[in-house]
């Protein structure tokens, strides 16, 4: 079977960008794209295990596979990312059409491991912390615009629902050179928009560097236009990020800052290190320093133990601080965490009812900050085609909102185009270039 490779994501951006990662590293050994799991000599899943519904869906895309992988046993079906380090070497006995399991700070060893397979060598994994910052090429965005840098890995605040600090690692950052290199590396690809990753980007620190100097230091790269980044944790956002972004031309106006509960006692048992009045305080510097600030969050909801009235302020706060999006979730009880044995874990049913009471609220403030852009003009970096047709394109604005316009010409990726907008949905504004 020839060297040809398939990768699918699942999950956050920092999995986005691993991806990126190893489609760099496969094409660099001679590998070559396929066009989907039916013509390729390798399938590489790259997984998530921050929510159970993603660790599902992932597991279910391994079982999905399995008929494909009789049909051709020269197919070699590897898992990589956060399912592959949190369950390790138990999935090769789960799953009998897996031969590589791979985790989070390994996957450099892909190619040889993939290899070894071929051969008829025995299937494998390998979980270990190595660095994964050695691989020779930067991350590969096959030829969009935009892309991300991850500029740290891992996590040190150990929230008590979030497996991540015991699938990716102690917090390591990496040299502001290095990333420095690689952003340029990934202009001189054509990117034009590039999103600093890290599960705690603003807790960088290398020698004397902290994130406001990273942050500048980014946006200095020749070539580039714009520069993001996500996520940041309110315990470590403050007034020197604020003025960075503020200060910073090419810098964009979009803050995520993750709320999570508007309940204190919530927040306390979540060990999240502030207060709803901390944040309150925080989302208001930030508007006041950042002008046309774009402020999204992530929301939880049904945590153990949660009250009706806890919930209700939650959706108090919501409503007071009307963000411009959020990604909303229930509560997922995720092995090895401290959460999943707290008591009092909640129906499922009581979850879902606050879930669908928070994602009406949300989408109603959303809708109607979207429709307050109308009117507006807008530069926005086009991303391609709509996938809904109709000759129009689809690209964003500075502050990460989406816009599908017509346009009399053909724009290509990565074009800044002003936009003038004349209608809005929960997701998405609709404009006509200017």
């Amino acid at each position: 079977m020839d060297a040809t490779f398939h990768i699918e994501t699942y999950g956050c951006q920092m999995n986005v960008y691993d991806s990126a990662r190893i489609r760099a590293l496969l094409l660099a050994e001679g590998w070559r794209e396929a066009g989907g799991p039916e013509a390729a000599g390798a399938v590489i899943l790259n997984s998530c295990a921050v929510r159970g519904h993603a660790e599902e869906r992932v597991l279910g895309r391994v079982g999905e596979l399995k008929g494909l992988k009789a049909a051709r046993p020269g197919l070699v079906l590897a898992l990589a990312g956060c399912v592959a380090q949190e369950r390790g070497r138990a999935l090769l006995d789960q799953y009998p059409q897996l031969d590589i399991v791979v985790g989070t700070e390994s996957y450099d060893r892909l190619p040889q491991l993939i290899q070894g397979v071929r051969r008829g060598g025995p299937r494998s994994c390998d979980t270990s912390f190595c660095s994964c910052d050695r691989l020779p090429a930067a991350a590969d965005f096959e030829g969009r615009p935009a892309g991300y840098a991850a500029v740290m890995r891992g996590c040190d605040n150990f929230c008590t629902y979030c497996i991540v600090p015991y699938v990716r690692g102690r917090e390591r950052s990496r040299p502001p050179r290095e990333i420095a290199d690689e952003i340029a590396a990934m202009v001189r690809r054509g990117l034009r928009d590039i999103t600093l990753v890290g599960q705690n980007v603003n807790s960088y620190r290398y020698g004397d560097a902290d994130f406001p100097a990273l942050l500048a230091a980014a946006a200095g790269v020749p070539g580039i236009e714009r520069v993001r980044f996500i996520t940041s944790h309110p315990k470590d956002c403050g007034r020197r990020l604020l003025e960075a972004m503020a200060d910073g031309p090419r810098v964009c106006e979009h803050l995520h800052l993750p709320l999570q509960s508007g309940s204190d006692r919530i927040l306390g048992l979540m060990n999240r290190g502030y207060t709803a009045a901390r944040f309150i305080e925080l989302a208001a510097l930030a508007r006041s320093t950042v002008p046309g600030l774009s402020l999204t969050s992530d929301v939880i909801v049904g945590f153990p133990g949660e009250t009706e009235a806890e919930f209700r302020e939650t959706l108090a706060l919501v409503a007071d601080l009307r963000f411009d999006a959020a990604f909303t979730y229930r509560y997922s009880p995720r092995p090895g965490t401290k959460a999943a044995g707290l008591p009092d874990q909640l129906p499922e049913e009581v979850k879902l009812g606050r879930l669908d009471e928070l994602i009406k609220l949300q989408n109603r403030i959303t809708l109607e900050s979207n429709q307050a852009e109308v009117g507006k003009s807008f530069e926005v970096m086009t991303e391609g085609p709509s996938r809904k047709g109709g000759g129009q394109l689809v690209g964003r604005t500075r502050s990460n909102k989406v816009v599908a316009f017509a346009s009399d010409s053909d724009a290509a990726p990565g074009a800044m185009v002003q936009v003038r907008i004349s209608g809005a949905t929960t997701g998405t504004l609709i404009g006509v270039s200017a």
